[in-house]
């Protein structure tokens, strides 16, 4: 499945769990939005979810996760609370990070570079681990911008 249009960035450290979204809506090569909301918090605002892929099949599998009815559609969500984080693919896929660490997207792979490097190598929070990992997906992905969301779980 080639996601394309999005960073999700999730990172965990020392009780907190900081999740990303950059903004940018792209259709085809056009920038149509640069500020869209790909963030959501669920269940009492206890989990942090995040979508990269096909707009509407997106929102359809955050309303089918939180109905637990799995559906072919081709989008990832990023789902966290603050014990876990978990990729969850339209087919019903389901990974979970050993490093609690996870991305998804077209600028997820960077983003979750920068991210490692920074968990290692610097005494960062999760939230600014966040949002200085999805400024450099944005600097070098064109279909992640830097219009930033970024939510956050706390103990």
């Amino acid at each position: 499945m080639k996601i394309r249009s999005t960073t999700i960035l999730c990172v965990r450290r020392e009780g907190r769990v900081a999740m990303g979204s950059d903004g940018q809506v792209t259709v085809g090569t056009t920038v149509m939005k640069s500020n869209a909301r790909k963030l959501r918090r669920l269940h009492h605002d206890q989990v942090l979810a995040g979508f990269a892929g096909a707009t509407a099949d997106a929102f359809t599998l955050f309303e089918k996760f939180e109905a637990k009815i799995e559906e072919y559609l081709e989008a990832l969500l990023a789902v966290a609370d603050l014990d876990s984080s978990f990729v969850i693919s339209g087919t019903g896929d389901v990974v979970e990070p050993e490093d609690g660490v996870l991305a998804i997207g077209s600028g997820g792979p960077y983003a979750l570079a920068a991210a490692r490097a920074l968990l290692n190598n610097s005494t960062l929070d999760a939230r600014a681990i966040v949002e200085e990992s999805m400024r450099i997906a944005g600097g070098i992905d064109i279909y992640t911008n830097q219009q930033l969301v970024i939510e956050e779980l706390k103990r």
